[in-house]
């Protein structure tokens, strides 16, 4: 057996999966170092979510994290993971935006870039794969792997030469959810190696409990790299532990890794856990769950699913939900289930569950129908597709190729607003211009510490030695003199609310619900429409949670039923409320950036 090299996930992957990326850079710095000396091939240390959460939950700069992990870490690679013409994103931006970001991520201390696609649409890589290689970057090309009938040993090989002939350095086998059997590593690797003697590099998560198995056998094919964490921040939705995986591959781990290191940095986490982190560790993250082989939900999607149906209030609809993600998915050409098709899917089917079988479509469905995201896998259910695009047929280009360059509109937007500081912040306004603008602001008036959502007053929660920020929103927090004495086992007014900081909401083990439905696309009696709200009829609500993007209508004007009144950004997916009758606009209840309730009074017509 040849020696594998091994990617640390630590600080990117591993928390993003266990703990909804919540990690800080505070609690980063302190070991860095001393994982920089352990001996790892490359640490992956930003990229995916963790640029999002950042900003719009940390009151973090993530460029400045990336600049501070690399004075620490000199001698080992970094590396980051890429959505291609995604970005760090849920949608496709311009390519002048995607080079530039490439090349600051370079800049600022990435030396390898891990891209890959949703949908396996290598022509949404190309922009990205060429500037890491122009900026003198080491490329990953990777396939998104996941199973389904159009998924055959061939489709996998056929990616792998659309890749190869774009120069990338590495093929990466990308598995999100666990689904990646050990035979089925063997067959792959074993292809690969013999057919194009490129480098490869297996990632996966312990989601269903075959990791070190899988990594056995990939490793048996001629595997060059795998991917680990370090234990107690690893297994479950995480990828293995390298404490476990040095035992099981002895031999091809070798004795290049500073083992006494890695104790040192494994008794650091598990401090770290239990006195600041243990209630965003929910034990379920952590349990090996063998559903997510027939629904191929990544660990992840699943957390968010839960805590998105429990925000809405329909947490005993989630059997159902996962019954209808097969069947989305199906509808959509089979997208492997990874950011931002996860999110696309998830979104779509949790509003199939609620409102009838697809009366309510997300506007990134309808993009993702016309093309905008890429080519899908299988083609679209004919049915849906006419209902979407009528008889319009679907782009043939590459995406990006129609999309205005967007760059130096952003440089200028943000010097009105007062906010340009260095070049970086152009990006992140480019990326999340709402999220930008608030930490953007947070940053100028000098806020330090996780984001809570305005008008919400803060206090510290002690709760068995577990010290939890909550706020108060509405409520005048000196007539709470009580409330900084809260212990455990007393009660908390209904109105406090965790911050961003304070533990996601815990995740429910469910049993196997029943084979998925195939029925055709059919509407329900469930009613399609935002119900009247307590006010009287013709109050439009919010059937969800979430954040006014946009308002499409003003006071006085007449509307017709179906048009657009706003968009809601909810679940990371822009949604547009529609109205329910003709009728004019009487009033307009919320303003773009509210955050909204379920149920909360939104347009009043008339």
């Amino acid at each position: 057996m040849t020696r594998v090299e091994i990617i640390d996930t630590t600080f990117r992957d591993a928390h993003q999966s266990l703990i909804a990326t919540r990690l800080q850079t505070e609690d980063m710095l302190p070991i860095a170092e001393k994982m920089d000396r352990i001996g790892f091939y490359s640490m992956e240390v930003w990229g995916g979510a963790t640029f999002d959460v950042c900003i719009r939950y940390l009151n973090e700069d993530p460029w400045e994290r990336l600049r501070l992990l690399r004075e620490h870490i000199r001698k080992t690679k970094l590396q980051m993971l890429l959505r291609g013409q995604n970005v760090v994103g849920y949608r496709h931006y311009p390519d002048d935006v995607v080079e530039k970001f490439v090349e600051l991520a370079h800049r600022n201390g990435i030396d390898i870039f891990r891209v890959f696609d949703a949908l396996n649409d290598v022509r949404n890589m190309e922009v990205a794969i060429r500037k890491a290689k122009e900026v003198g970057a080491e490329v990953q090309g990777a396939i998104a792997y996941t199973t389904g009938k159009v998924f055959t040993t061939e489709y996998y090989l056929k990616k792998v030469e659309e890749l190869l002939a774009l120069d990338v350095d590495v093929i990466t086998i990308k598995d999100m959810a666990g689904l990646l059997t050990p035979w089925k590593a063997y067959e792959l690797v074993s292809e690969i190696k013999e057919n194009y003697g490129v480098p490869v590099d297996v990632h996966t998560h312990s989601t269903t409990g075959m990791a070190v198995a899988t990594y056995l056998k990939a490793v048996e094919a001629g595997a060059d790299y795998i991917n680990t964490a370090i234990s107690p921040l690893a297994f479950g939705t995480a990828q293995p532990g390298i404490q476990t995986i040095w035992h099981a591959l002895p031999e091809a781990i070798g004795t290049h890794l500073d083992r006494e290191l890695i104790h040192e940095v494994s008794r650091y986490l598990k401090r770290l856990l239990d006195e600041k982190y243990s209630g965003m560790l929910s034990k379920e993250a952590l349990m090996v769950n063998p559903y997510v082989l027939r629904y191929q939900v990544p660990g992840g999607m699943y957390s968010n699913l839960i805590a998105q149906l429990k925000e809405m209030r329909a947490l005993d609809k989630l059997d159902e939900v996962l019954n209808e993600i097969p069947r989305v998915r199906e509808d959509l050409g089979w997208p492997p289930l990874v950011t931002p098709t996860s999110q696309i899917v998830g979104t779509q089917a949790v509003l199939n569950v609620l409102f009838g079988r697809y009366e309510r479509i997300t506007e990134e469905v309808k993009n993702y129908i016309r093309g905008l995201y890429g080519r899908p896998p299988a083609g679209i259910n004919p049915e849906l597709k006419r209902r979407v695009l009528g008889e319009e047929e679907p782009i043939g280009v590459r995406p990006g190729e129609l999309l205005e360059p967007r760059l130096e509109k952003c440089r200028r937007e943000l010097e009105e607003l007062g906010y340009l500081e260095k070049e970086e912040d152009v990006l992140t306004y480019c990326l999340f211009p709402q999220v930008a603008k608030e930490f953007f602001e947070a940053r100028k008036r000098g806020r330090k510490g996780p984001r809570v959502p305005s008008g919400v007053q803060r206090f510290k929660l002690h709760i068995n030695g577990v010290e939890f920020e909550v706020g108060v929103e509405g409520v005048d927090l000196s007539a709470l003199k009580y409330l900084p004495q809260i212990s455990s086992g007393a009660t908390v007014p209904a109105q406090v609310q965790a911050s961003p900081s304070a533990p996601a909401p815990t995740q429910t083990q469910v049993a196997a619900p029943g084979p998925a439905s195939t029925t055709p696309i059919t509407p329900t009696t469930v009613p399609a429409t935002p119900s009247a709200a307590p006010g009287g009829e013709g109050v439009v609500t919010a059937p969800m949670p979430g954040k006014i993007l946009r308002i499409l209508v003003n006071e006085g004007e007449k509307v017709k039923t179906g048009q657009g009144l706003l968009v809601l950004e909810a679940m990371k997916m822009e949604n547009e409320i529609p109205s329910p009758k003709d009728g004019v606009i009487k009033k307009i209840l919320v303003k773009e950036g509210d955050t909204v309730d379920t149920g909360q009074a939104l347009v009043e017509l008339a």
